[in-house]
C-alpha cells in the first residue's frame, strides 16, 4: 500500500510540472466556454499566432444558410424541367446515309401557368420531337412556340398536367453585383434535378450569336452573366437565379477545352429575358434595334491606327451597314462615346443599351468625336433584318 502511494504521488508532482511548463511556454490561458459567443482571445501578446474564432453562432449562421438553400430548391424544382429532343441529322461520310434520329436534351423552366417554358434555341433547333418532364417524373409532349437565334433564346408549350400544376419562376428587377450568390438549375449531362451554387463572377460580357450576316459578321448578344456555378452540357436553358428565387439568367454556354465545367459559364441576362420571351409568346418574333453600323471598343492599335487621343474611349466605326446611320449622317471614323444620356465606353455598353432601353422608331441622340471636336446626331432606331 505504502509503494503504490508512493507512485500516485510521483504521477501528480510530473502531472503539475507538466501543467506548469505549458502554462509557462503558452503564457495566460482563458478556457472558454463552447456556448460563449465573445472572440477568443490570443494566446499570447507577442505570439504571432493569430487567434480562431470558433463561435458557435458560425455554425448556426451555417446551418440556417443550408437550411435556407434546401427550402429554395424544393420550392423551386417544380418550375424546372428537362427537355429530351429527336432531330434528324445526316452523316456524312463517304457513303450517303440518310436522314437518321439524333437525340439531344438540356434543360427548360416554366413561364407562365398556362404552358410556355423559356429553354435556350440551340436545344430544340431542328427538332423533330420534344419531350418535357417534370421534377415528379411525369411528362408530355410540347411544340416549339418561336425561337430566336440572335438571343439562344426559345419557347415551347406543354398541355398543364391536370395533377400538377405549373409553377411559373418569377423575374428578378436586375441582375445581383458581381461577388453576390448564383443558383444554376437544370440536367447537366442528363441528371435532372441539380442545383449548383456559385457567384457572379462577371457581368456585361458579350458574345457572337446567330447567323452570320450579309458583311460576314455576326451579332452580338449584350449584358452576358459569368458566372462560376457548375454550368454543364445539358444545363443549356435552365434558369440563373438569386436568393430569392427570382430568374436573373439563362444558362448557355460554358468556356471549357473539355466540354466539362471549369468554372466559367455564361448566362443570358435577364434584362434580355424580359423583352424577348413576350415578343416570342405574342408575335413569333422579337423585333432588335438596329443603328446599322459595323465597329468595336477602340484599342491601343485602333488608336494608333486613326492618331486619336490616348485613353479615348468609344466605338469605333469601321462601316456604315444601313440606312439609319446613313441618314443620321454618321461617318466611316466616327468616335461614338454616348447614346442618349449614357456614356459609351465600348462596343458592350451601345449594344446592351440599344438592345434593353430601345426600340425601331425610337430616336436616340448619339454623341460622336469627329475631327477633334464633339458633335450630337440625331438618329431613328431602325429594326435589324431577321
Amino acid at each position: 500500500m505504502g509503494r503504490t502511494m508512493k507512485r500516485i504521488a510521483l504521477s501528480i508532482v510530473l502531472l503539475s510540472a507538466a501543467v506548469a511548463l505549458v502554462v509557462f511556454a503558452a503564457g495566460n490561458i482563458t478556457w472558454t466556454p463552447a456556448r460563449q459567443l465573445a472572440a477568443v482571445e490570443s494566446l499570447s501578446s507577442t505570439s504571432s499566432i493569430q487567434p480562431v474564432n470558433l463561435q458557435q453562432q458560425t455554425d448556426f449562421q451555417v446551418e440556417a444558410s443550408q437550411e435556407v438553400l434546401a427550402q429554395l430548391y424544393q420550392s423551386i424544382l417544380p418550375s424546372i424541367v428537362n427537355i429530351q429532343v429527336t432531330s434528324l441529322s445526316t452523316a456524312a461520310n463517304n457513303f450517303s446515309f440518310p436522314d437518321m434520329p439524333s437525340q439531344g436534351q438540356g434543360s427548360g423552366w416554366v413561364w407562365d401557368d398556362t404552358g410556355h417554358i423559356v429553354t435556350n434555341n440551340h436545344v430544340v433547333e431542328d427538332a423533330e420531337s420534344i419531350i418535357v418532364y417534370f421534377s415528379n417524373g411525369q411528362w408530355t409532349d410540347a411544340e416549339l412556340v418561336a425561337a430566336d437565334p440572335q438571343a439562344d433564346l426559345a419557347v415551347i408549350k406543354v398541355t398543364p398536367l391536370a395533377d400538377f400544376p405549373l409553377q411559373p419562376l418569377p423575374l428578378a428587377a436586375d441582375v445581383p453585383p458581381v461577388g453576390y450568390t448564383s443558383l444554376a438549375f437544370g440536367s447537366p449531362f442528363g441528371l435532372s434535378g441539380t442545383m449548383t451554387r456559385g457567384i457572379i463572377s462577371a457581368v456585361g460580357r458579350s458574345f457572337s450569336v446567330g447567323s452570320l450576316t450579309d458583311s460576314g459578321a455576326t451579332y452580338s448578344l449584350p449584358e452576358v452573366i459569368q458566372t462560376d456555378a457548375a454550368i454543364n452540357p445539358g444545363n443549356s436553358g435552365g434558369p440563373l437565379l438569386n436568393l430569392n428565387g427570382e430568374v436573373i439568367g439563362v444558362n448557355f454556354a460554358i468556356r471549357s477545352e473539355v466540354r466539362a465545367n471549369s468554372g466559367v459559364g455564361f448566362a443570358i441576362p435577364v434584362s434580355v429575358v424580359r423583352r424577348v420571351v413576350p415578343s416570342l409568346i405574342e408575335q413569333g418574333f422579337f423585333s432588335y434595334p438596329y443603328l446599322g453600323i459595323a465597329g468595336g471598343t477602340i484599342t491601343p492599335n485602333v488608336a494608333e491606327q486613326q492618331e486619336l487621343p490616348d485613353g479615348l474611349l468609344g466605338v469605333f466605326v469601321s462601316q456604315i451597314a444601313g440606312t439609319p446611320a446613313r441618314n443620321a449622317g454618321v461617318e466611316v471614323g466616327d468616335i461614338i462615346t454616348g447614346i442618349d444620356d449614357v456614356d459609351v465606353r465600348s462596343f458592350e455598353d451601345l449594344i446592351g443599351y440599344l438592345i434593353t432601353s430601345t426600340q425601331p422608331g425610337q430616336e436616340v441622340q448619339l454623341r460622336i468625336y469627329r475631327d477633334g471636336e464633339e458633335q450630337f446626331l440625331s438618329l431613328t432606331v431602325g429594326e435589324r433584318p431577321r
